[in-house]
């Protein structure tokens, strides 16, 4: 970690996941400008936010997704511009944050989003459930790339060791 941790109490800096560069962010609209982040707040405090922790194979799919979007709009010199802070953070970006419901149980939301629900889908309960859901993370991951999903699935066809067939 860096001496000063510059994301404040927007993402937990002590989270494993951060060994990883996946946020933990606090917050359904997180400040910074993160590729992707998985919204895992003290549910003892909060009655929103993760309920259960990313299996190592979600956690890797996670840092695989970020990846992807480095590889695709950013390139190399940015991913080394990037690599002098702890987390992903680029201007440009418009955040994706995941939730994790139950096993197997994912939803995402952009933080530009409005209107409609919070995440897609919704909590176990919600209105949503009744046309979507649940969703695997790798499911919730193709349901945000639908308008370009060649790209998508070229990238985990490359990479069968976190999407195997």
């Amino acid at each position: 970690m860096t001496a000063t941790w510059p994301f404040g109490t927007d993402a937990d800096e002590r989270d494993p996941l951060t060994k990883l560069r996946i946020p933990v962010v606090t917050s359904f609209n997180p400040g910074w400008k993160y590729i992707a982040a998985y919204i895992g707040v003290d549910t003892s405090r909060y009655s929103w936010g993760s309920r259960e922790r990313p299996t190592d194979a979600e956690a890797a799919m996670l840092a695989s997704y970020i990846d992807e979007y480095i590889d695709y709009f950013l390139g190399d010199r940015e991913r080394q511009r990037m690599l002098k802070r702890p987390l992903d953070v680029e201007g440009r970006v418009v955040t994706r944050v995941f939730i994790k419901y139950g096993p197997a149980d994912w939803g995402y939301r952009v933080v530009t989003w409005q209107h409609g629900p919070l995440f897609v889908p919704g909590p176990p309960g919600s209105e949503s459930r009744q046309t979507i859901g649940p969703l695997s993370l790798e499911q919730a991951m193709d349901r945000d790339h639908d308008i370009y999903p060649k790209r998508w699935l070229d990238w985990k066809a490359e990479h069968p060791e976190v999407f195997p067939t």
